[in-house]
């Protein structure tokens, strides 16, 4: 059911995930738990975006798995299906189709000056027009529905901005009204969780160290022991210094966001006791905190029919607001509508 709020009078937000490893702990306290806030108030949009994943060299048989998977983990951290229109990319047509007009009129400075593809790049031999162009599907993602709100990380506040310049290009050319342009949201709760293992880099769920992060499917063992081995310093001394213990630091942030207790407050608990008392301490807490996710992502892994249904349902209510927007820009731009 939805909320009390009216639909109509909502603004839209709309975010994904690219359906490489699992969804981690960084991603749960920093993306997710504010997904789950949001949908009382906002009419939201969360897709898994397995065209994206297209960029990089895919086996099929796994990308099926990790799309299937990827959806029962959003149902399982408890994203409502019917509070919010939850798809896979690839089943809405519209994003590749809308992919292709505004490719069309994005110049090729533009995707030069992205600093992702030039991270992205950087180690692959022979870089593809996908990889490339990229930005250019992010952004009909986003106008597709015609988003308000875009939850973004300082990371990615430049592909918003491409997003804006394709709407003043479109608009240039054929007319506004068809798209709309977006304003990025930047939660103010949802902190920045480090690797485990390099606590200079941010947790990511596509690292190949298992060690660095936790996947909220991983087993409470697995958790355990990935906290305890943790990279920390040298030092004794419980206290909230990032630039000096930033891997201590990391530890300090994930125990305050999952407990609700301050940082110093951690600190004066700890005073006097030793890092491995805190490793334990939340080890147990993260175990406690992801168990009934884990335990509910592996009771949907058994009903995956359930879990096709409710991929049709969200595709058909992405489809009803995608191709009223698509017929718009088919309209302004000269093609004849189906």
């Amino acid at each position: 059911m939805t909320s009390s709020n009216d639909t109509a009078t909502r603004k839209t937000i709309l975010s994904g995930s690219t359906t490489t490893g699992n969804l981690t702990l960084g991603n749960y306290i920093g993306a997710v738990s504010n997904w789950k806030a949001m949908q009382q108030d906002y009419d939201c949009f969360y897709f898994i975006a397995d065209l994206h994943a297209l960029t990089v060299a895919q086996d099929p048989v796994a990308l099926r798995e990790r799309c299937m998977s990827f959806y029962a983990q959003y149902i399982a951290l408890g994203l409502d299906p019917e509070e919010n229109t939850i798809f896979v990319q690839s089943h809405v047509h519209e994003h590749a189709e809308l992919t292709w007009i505004l490719t069309c009129m994005t110049p090729m400075g533009y995707l030069n000056r992205m600093t992702q593809f030039k991270d992205k790049s950087a180690n692959v031999k022979n870089v593809h027009a996908g990889l490339f162009s990229y930005p250019v599907l992010m952004a009909a993602d986003i106008l597709l529905y015609q988003a308000d709100l875009v939850p973004v990380g300082q990371d990615q506040k430049q592909h918003l901005e491409l997003c804006r310049d394709l709407v003043g290009y479109f608009d240039n050319r054929y007319g506004a009204g068809a798209l709309k342009v977006p304003e990025p949201y930047i939660p103010e709760v949802g902190a920045k969780i480090m690797s485990l293992t390099d606590p200079e880099s941010k947790m990511s769920k596509s690292s190949e160290n298992e060690k660095s992060y936790i996947s909220i499917i991983d087993q409470p063992k697995k958790i355990t022991k990935k906290i305890k081995s943790a990279v920390t310093d040298s030092d004794t001394v419980v206290n909230y210094d990032p630039e000096n213990k930033p891997g201590l630091a990391n530890l300090l942030t994930i125990y305050s966001v999952l407990s609700e207790k301050s940082v110093p407050t951690l600190v004066e608990e700890y005073e006097g006791r030793m890092y491995g008392h805190l490793k334990g301490d939340l080890a147990e807490l993260v175990v406690s905190t992801l168990t009934p996710y884990r335990e509910k992502y592996e009771d949907l892994m058994k009903h995956q029919d359930y879990l096709r249904q409710l991929m049709r349902a969200g595709a058909e209510k992405a489809t009803a607001r995608a191709s009223v927007t698509l017929a718009d820009v088919y309209e302004k731009t000269g093609l004849l509508p189906r």
